[in-house]
């Protein structure tokens, strides 16, 4: 063309061509993501902070991560035990704000701000707690495997005992302590121990309790 205005280069033509091109493969992504499901995206990060074993600890975790892995795996705090991970054996219980839960049970990220104490948190070498030196005097476990479990269970038991809270083998809501036989396999029916050390455990945490079980 000789017309000088209507002139269009070849550089103009390749520019508009890319420009269409980038906005189409622009448009096409943003309807494959509103088809993706949600379980094909990158799993999400999360930063968690809660306080371990009287120390502030913050960490990067992904959002599946259970609070088991997050002590064990990245806080390399390994006396808690993964067994069945499925809640049911009780190796993994620790202390969250003073209460026994199962941390294979519970995501890392609904924790934050959260205490929690481990076996390492309970005593140490010299300074043991009375139901870690009580395991050690009665001989409490065999392999060891269930032990950090049953012994942080029990310290959350005791002190269920002490707050008065009953359970479902209570006869008497008025009697204290609340510790009879029945009372303590109910109790510690959820800590499960392979090599049937059950005699000496319950022996172990009756010590202390200052009970008759």
């Amino acid at each position: 063309m000789n017309d000088a205005g209507a002139c269009v280069s070849r550089r103009e033509v390749l520019i508009a061509t890319a420009a269409s091109a980038a906005l189409t493969t622009a448009e096409a992504a943003d309807a494959q993501a509103a088809l993706t499901p949600a379980a094909a995206l990158p799993a999400t990060q999360a930063r968690v902070t809660l306080e371990v074993n009287g120390q502030l600890r913050t960490v990067d975790v992904d959002t599946r991560t259970t609070l088991l892995d997050l002590l064990r795996e990245q806080l390399q705090l390994t006396g808690t035990k993964k067994g069945c991970d499925h809640g049911q054996c009780g190796a993994c219980t620790v202390l969250l704000d003073g209460r026994r839960i199962n941390s294979c049970l519970m995501l890392a990220v609904m924790a934050p701000g959260a205490r929690v104490t481990t076996i390492e948190g309970l005593g140490e070498p010299g300074r043991l707690h009375p139901l870690q030196a009580a395991f050690i005097a009665k001989d409490g476990y065999q392999c060891g495997y269930c032990t950090p479990g049953q012994i942080c269970s029990a310290v959350g038991m005791l002190d269920e005992l002490q707050r008065g809270m009953p359970s479902h083998a209570t006869p008497d809501l008025a009697a204290r302590p609340l510790l009879s036989a029945d009372e303590l396999r109910e109790r510690m029916s959820g800590n499960l121990c392979r090599c049937g050390a059950y005699a000496n455990i319950a022996e172990a945490i009756t010590s202390v309790a200052g009970g008759a079980a």
